[in-house]
């Protein structure tokens, strides 16, 4: 891999998104104008937005790397909350209630967010990558608009489906997928000019610009190779 400046940094952010909006944002329902949400809604598409930069930049692999690191870390993240939840709790100690709430998520949770975001994100990569492809690095709106419209479709999918089918009806995890869906891509959609921002920053400091036209696609690999670069 080349000593890239500042991808150590995009990695770290994205992680950090991750796993705020996973383990803080889930445990706080917020209503607004008579619209419900998870609060983490609001925070998780910034890892959507960061792997739009990570693969517009340096490429699918190695924002496929980015992803493998991300889901050890939702993995080891979520593993650790229930190692914690079930250490048995001092005779004084008052706060295992508030703290179960807080990060008790179910294995069926757990499960659909790890698989959710693996895929989603994978997916919005791969997108993001043959568009560029396609459009000879033109339109940065959008791919990344595109590839979001695409990944977040496969990630919701993949969560409200594992997550919620069987313990809410049909009509209930369709309405919040659909909502939640929505909310996410016109977050992602107003942040294109704060993505253009950093996508012309890094390419500039980076000298980097990678078009991934010999690239293999495969999602099960970390492995980082020389690509075409402008």
């Amino acid at each position: 891999m080349n000593n890239f400046k500042y991808y150590d940094f995009v990695m770290a952010a994205f992680v950090a998104v991750l796993l705020c909006s996973n383990l803080i944002g889930p445990a706080k329902i917020a209503e607004f104008n008579g619209v419900i949400f998870g609060a983490g809604v609001l925070f998780f598409p910034f890892s959507y937005i960061f792997g739009d930069v990570l693969t517009e930049v340096y490429g699918y692999k190695r924002a496929r790397r980015v992803v493998w690191t991300g889901f050890a870390a939702l993995g080891f993240a979520a593993f650790m909350s229930w190692a914690v939840l079930a250490l048995p709790a001092a005779e004084n100690w008052g706060d295992q209630a508030a703290l179960e709430t807080a990060f008790g998520s179910t294995w069926r949770i757990v499960l659909a967010s790890l698989i959710g975001f693996w895929a989603g994100e994978l997916t919005n990569s791969y997108v993001m990558a043959k568009m560029k492809i396609k459009t000879q690095g033109k339109h940065l709106y959008a791919r990344t608009i595109g590839s979001t419209v695409v990944g977040q479709a496969v990630d919701s999918v993949f969560f409200y489906s594992i997550a919620f089918l069987g313990i809410w009806s049909v009509e209930q995890v369709l309405l919040v997928m659909v909502s939640n869906y929505i909310l996410k891509v016109l977050w992602e959609a107003l942040m294109t000019p704060f993505t253009y921002k950093l996508v012309n920053f890094l390419k500039r400091a980076e000298k980097i610009d990678v078009y991934d036209t010999n690239t293999d696609f495969t999602p099960f690999s970390v492995s980082v190779s020389d690509e075409k670069k402008t």
